[in-house]
């Protein structure tokens, strides 16, 4: 355990844009040692999410922001029942990435997108604290935009995650060979298909044929990008297959909403979703 801030290095692995050394990164297990902050990037493991956030409540100041840029399309309900919808913003990283070793991070290819926006806050609209954020990323570097409806947005991102981990997971592959074969690629299209069905019988402003569209977006990444759930499962990790392919499932009965390929993987994963290699 850590005891109050300490100071760390992190790198970053890029095979294609080359490496980024971040020295110093100042680390905590104590939030009471950083004082009231701004903003609250939010980006824990999904079931950490209520335990975390009551952990940061106490450094949150009226005027402080929460980004969660965490899977899934639940973890906001979470968050704004804490710290309630005026502090919350909505976002979404598209970005291959994974934990290769303790302070490493390898990036697979060169996307690194970011879309966020307000909620209650504004009126969900352009706000100045969140206008104040996108100049910051965009000076760092980082393809960011503001989202107009931060709802569906989020959804755009699940549909995608949804197929990609639960392919590749569900597969034991990354995205080119499941792209590449005709019966993988159908099944990577049937759990994206079936995240926007659901998604829309919810009120959210998907096109009917977003599938599509995603199937397309699938085609240009790189071959070798794989998700995290499937590098979880390598490493013998707890699994998010339950706010994944196990969210599209549970938020399908109540629209009453087929997910049989989403159940697929949710039930083919359940003996490995606590850790382990058994």
């Amino acid at each position: 355990m850590m005891a109050g801030m300490m100071a760390a290095v992190l790198l970053i692995e890029n095979a294609t844009l080359g490496n980024t050394l971040v020295k110093p990164v100042k680390v905590t297990d104590d939030p009471a040692s950083t004082g009231t902050p701004d903003l609250i990037l939010f980006a824990v493991k999904l079931w950490d999410t209520e335990a975390v956030a009551k952990q940061l409540m106490p450094i949150a100041g009226p005027h402080t922001a929460v980004l969660s840029l965490q899977n899934g399309v639940v973890k906001d309900d979470i968050l704004g029942g804490i710290f309630g919808q005026q502090a919350l913003m909505g976002g979404v990283a598209y970005v291959g990435t994974h934990i290769s070793r303790p302070g490493v991070i390898n990036q697979v290819g060169t996307l690194q997108r970011l879309v966020f926006g307000e909620y209650g806050y504004a009126g969900g609209k352009k706000s100045e604290r969140s206008e104040k954020l996108l100049a910051a990323l965009l000076k760092a570097g980082i393809q960011a935009e503001l989202s107009d409806d931060i709802r569906r947005t989020l959804w755009e991102k699940y549909t995608f995650l949804v197929g990609l981990s639960g392919a590749t997971a569900n597969m034991r592959s990354p995205i080119g060979p499941i792209r590449e074969n005709p019966q993988t690629r159908a099944f990577l299209h049937d759990l994206m298909k079936e995240a926007v069905a659901v998604g829309r019988a919810l009120g959210v402003a998907l096109p009917e044929d977003y599938a599509d569209d995603r199937l397309k977006f699938a085609d240009g990444v790189p071959a070798t990008m794989d998700s995290s759930l499937h590098h979880d499962l390598k490493n013998g990790n707890r699994l998010e297959v339950e706010w994944l392919a196990g969210g599209v499932v549970r938020l399908g009965q109540k629209v009453g909403v087929a997910t049989p390929c989403n159940r697929a993987v949710w039930d083919g994963l359940a003996l490995r979703a606590s850790g382990g290699n058994g």
